[in-house]
């Protein structure tokens, strides 16, 4: 699914001021393949990933998903497309601590009105793909750090979406479980020819992906690698 950015502003007000993060982006992505974002802190990277997301609205400009303009959607045109074609992997997994890696994985496809069978049977799938197929009954309490992002991860992809947003997917994670985690999330990009867009500050990770932005102050993106993994 290919996802274009034209003119995206985004502003924030507080009392005394008005602030840019993002003023006048345009860009694109490719419908396939790895992205990686990154850049010093506070330059509008995760707002970016929000506006991209559909979890946010922008001041002006506009978002298209395959010529679609989900920054003029509804809040609830925005909520059923996000559930039908993005997930979403964060820093941290905001897993339900109440509910079991199993259950947390199915969620999303039982709050889209997936049967309970079925559901939970993509669930295990999944769960099973992401190695932990042993674990399944297990609370996130009863997780390592490492395996509960693999259960975001496994949830993140349990409704096959098109696009897969990651922000700083790994940045809590020490190095030897963050390496494991970055194979296997590229490995299930591979597997399920989606777009994958990555914040990160790993350079390393970013250098591995097929195309590398830096971002700058204001939210303007600068392409550093090309499709191809050619510099550019």
């Amino acid at each position: 699914m290919r996802i274009e950015v034209e003119n995206l502003t985004k502003r924030y007000r507080d009392a005394h001021r008005e602030l840019a993060v993002i003023e006048s982006l345009t860009c694109s992505f490719p419908d396939k393949g790895a992205v990686a974002i990154i850049g010093r802190s506070g330059t509008g990277k995760s707002t970016l990933m929000h506006l991209l997301g559909a979890l946010d609205s922008p001041t002006s400009g506009t978002v298209r998903y395959d010529g679609k303009a989900i920054s003029a959607l509804s809040s609830d045109e925005r909520a059923a497309f996000r559930a039908k074609h993005i997930g979403f992997i964060f820093q941290f997994h905001h897993l339900l601590p109440e509910f079991t890696a199993l259950e947390n994985v199915a969620l999303p496809l039982v709050m889209a009105g997936t049967a309970e069978g079925e559901a939970n049977e993509r669930s295990q799938e999944i769960l099973a793909r992401v190695g932990l197929a042993d674990r399944m009954t297990h609370l996130p309490s009863q997780l390592s750090g490492g395996e509960q992002q693999r259960v975001a991860i496994a949830r993140a992809l349990v409704a096959r979406p098109a696009v897969i947003l990651a922000d700083e997917p790994t940045g809590n994670l020490d190095l030897a479980t963050a390496s494991e985690v970055q194979k296997l999330l590229l490995a299930m990009n591979r597997e399920q020819g989606s777009t994958l867009i990555i914040v990160t500050h790993n350079h390393e990770l970013a250098r591995s992906l097929d195309m590398v932005f830096e971002m700058h102050p204001g939210g303007a993106l600068v392409g550093l690698q090309d499709a191809q993994g050619a510099h550019v």
